[in-house]
Order: structure tokens, then C-alpha cells, then sequence
């Protein structure tokens, strides 16, 4: 019988989304009504081949692609400099990186490597939600840079791992090379979903090949990890308490299978971190790990926190409540509040370890 003590589809496995009590009320009235993205798109069948799932991610990036016109008329005016750095990657592939520099700019300071959410497989560096984050920052004071990593699928596709990592590995070796025309004297890798596995992936992979003292710090919001959704650990309970809240257990599944093909690689930290062991983790730069309540993978975030904790790592976590996966940077102009306490708690972590 259903326990309605238990939040979420854990009480009630027939609980919708939007009927949640602890949904914010403000996305609740926003999204009533609307068709998500997943909604457009068929899901790929059992039987479904890599190809199929390929073509199932890049349907999936042009429907979330159909509210950039929505985006980009809500997009405020900001007071910075904006430019397009093109870098080599190791593969002899060609990385755009998108630099966003306040048009005051400090002499020294911090700078963050930004790398988007779109679970490494989706989604680009140059859509409108990300350039609209990415300029948040700048005109708080701090450079950000965007990296147009490499993907598993869609338009920038079809690239499994490592490609995406060691994109985002260049990118930040060409910041610290370039730190003192930046304005830069520390770097803090940021990003949302599998932007956020990407973040803590470059770190795993610095720290393992002998450069992470060009890496100040990690902040991983809502941070995609795990790899593990069709058989998941007994501690990821999110997955089935907010099942289908905005993503479900069965997208979550499929999209692994892209961006690691080869299954030894699910157990690989640089694939998917939440398989570091608190040996790998030791010696790491201090982390913020932020997650969402009601996001499917709010666990994962928490549980690799713990192991930093667990490894001596400086590091804390914060739970953003009323909010789905991503959902405290997905609705700017409707919870502007929500945004900005993520937005400010991002810079002043950067501030906070500039200059250590």
C-alpha cells in the first residue's frame, strides 16, 4: 500500500508532476498546460538500436530547440563583452569557446569555465538559455567561458566518450594559459546536468594526469553521474520518488548507451563520476554539489558529496526546494529569486577561493 508520509511517487506512484504540494507554484502555473519537449518525441522501442537512440536524442535537441525564438525575445540587454575563441582539441578537432567578459574588468580575479547541461549527448554551448547564464555571470564582475564541447548525439554528434571530456580538459588548460590576458588568477568549472558530470569528470581527469593546480574549485549543479538508471543503487531513491517529474527513469536509461557505448566504461569515473572512490576523490579542489528536490537525480548529486566529505575534500551542498531538475536556472523571468540565489551562491563561491 502507498505510504502517504513519503514524498513524491514514493507515497503515491500515480502522483502527477504538477500535482506535487512541494512544487514552487510558479513553475506549477507556468507549465500547466504546456507540452514538454519529451512529450514531441517518440521513445525509442526495447529493441531499439544505438542509431535509433541517436536519432532519438537529436529529435529531442530540436524540440527543446522550438523555445530559443521564446528565449531569445526574453533576453535582457546585458553590459559585457562578448567574443568567439576558437582552440584546437586534442583530437586536432576545432572547440568554439564563447568568452563573456564584464565591460569593467578587474585586474585579477576569478573566472568560470562553463560547461552546459544536455546529459553530454544534446544541446549547445551557443543556445540562448546558456548564453543568457553565461552573461548573468560576466555582469556580476567574473569572466565566464562557454565550451562548445563535442557530443554524444544531435547537432554537434556523434562523438562518444572521451570526446566531450577532452574538450572540456582543453578548454580549461587554454584558460590558464591565457589567464593573465583574461584577468584571471583562478579557475572554477561550473555546469548544470551533464554539463555537471563534465565538470566533475575534468577535475578526476586533471587530478589523475598531474594538472589539477590549474583548477580552483568545482561547482556541479543538479549533476548527472551516475549512469546507473536501468538497475540503479538502493540510495538513489529520487529516481523513483520524482519519476517523470519533468524526465523519467526510462529517458534517464536509454541516453547512456550513447555517450558510453562500450559498458565497461559505466564503471569509468572519467564516464560517470559517481563510481570515484573516496581514494580518487582525496586531494580534490573544494566543491559546492547544488541539486533540485524534486529532480530524479537529486541523489546521486548528494551521495557524491558525501565522498568528497568522505576523501577530506572541502565541500558542501545545497538543495534548492520547489524545483525540478535544473529547474532554479530554467524559469529566469517567472522564480527571478530562485535564479539569482543560485546565480549569486555560484559567484560568491568563485570570490570566496580567488586568490588562495
Amino acid at each position: 500500500m502507498p505510504d502517504p508520509s513519503l514524498p513524491g511517487r514514493l507515497g503515491n506512484p500515480d502522483l502527477k508532476f504538477l500535482d506535487d504540494p512541494r512544487l514552487d507554484h510558479r513553475i506549477r502555473a507556468a507549465l500547466e498546460g504546456v507540452t514538454l519537449p519529451g512529450d514531441l518525441v517518440d521513445f525509442p522501442e526495447p529493441s531499439a538500436t544505438y542509431q535509433d537512440i541517436v536519432d532519438y536524442i537529436s529529435a529531442l535537441e530540436r524540440a527543446f530547440a522550438v523555445a530559443h525564438p521564446v528565449m531569445e525575445a526574453l533576453m535582457p540587454k546585458f553590459d559585457t563583452v562578448q567574443s568567439v575563441e576558437t582552440v584546437t582539441g586534442s583530437d586536432g578537432n576545432e572547440i568554439p569557446l564563447y568568452i563573456h567578459l564584464p565591460k569593467e574588468k578587474a585586474t585579477s580575479g576569478p573566472c568560470i569555465v562553463h560547461i552546459h547541461g544536455g546529459g553530454m549527448v544534446m544541446m549547445m554551448a551557443k543556445d540562448p538559455n546558456f548564453r543568457r547564464w553565461r552573461n548573468a555571470i560576466a555582469q556580476r564582475g567574473i569572466p565566464v567561458i562557454g565550451v562548445e564541447y563535442r557530443n554524444g548525439a544531435g547537432e554537434l554528434g556523434d562523438h562518444p566518450f572521451p570526446a566531450g571530456l577532452n574538450d572540456c580538459a582543453t578548454a580549461v588548460q587554454w584558460v590558464h594559459e591565457n589567464r593573465a590576458d583574461l584577468g584571471v588568477d583562478s579557475i572554477v568549472i561550473s555546469g548544470e546536468s551533464g554539463g555537471g558530470n563534465l565538470s566533475l569528470a575534468t577535475t578526476l581527469k586533471a587530478s589523475k594526469e598531474g594538472w589539477l593546480d590549474k583548477i580552483a574549485g568545482v561547482y556541479a549543479m543538479c549533476p548527472y553521474i551516475s549512469g546507473r538508471y536501468a538497475k540503479p543503487p538502493a540510495e538513489l531513491k529520487s529516481l523513483d520518488e520524482n519519476d517523470g517529474y519533468g524526465m523519467s527513469r526510462s529517458m534517464l536509461s536509454v541516453m547512456p548507451g550513447v555517450y558510453t557505448p562500450n559498458r565497461d566504461d559505466l564503471a569509468n569515473p572519467l564516464a560517470w563520476p559517481y563510481s570515484a572512490s573516496v581514494e580518487e576523490l582525496s586531494g580534490l579542489p573544494p566543491h559546492v554539489i547544488s541539486v533540485n528536490e524534486l529532480d530524479p537525480l537529486r541523489d546521486e548529486g548528494l551521495v557524491y558529496y558525501r565522498k568528497l566529505m568522505a576523501a577530506g575534500v572541502t565541500a558542501m551542498a545545497r538543495t534548492v526546494h520547489g524545483t525540478q531538475h535544473a529547474g532554479d536556472l530554467g524559469f529566469p523571468d517567472i522564480t527571478p529569486d530562485v535564479y539569482d540565489e543560485t546565480l549569486s551562491s555560484l559567484c560568491r563561491f568563485a570570490e570566496s577561493i580567488s586568490h588562495e
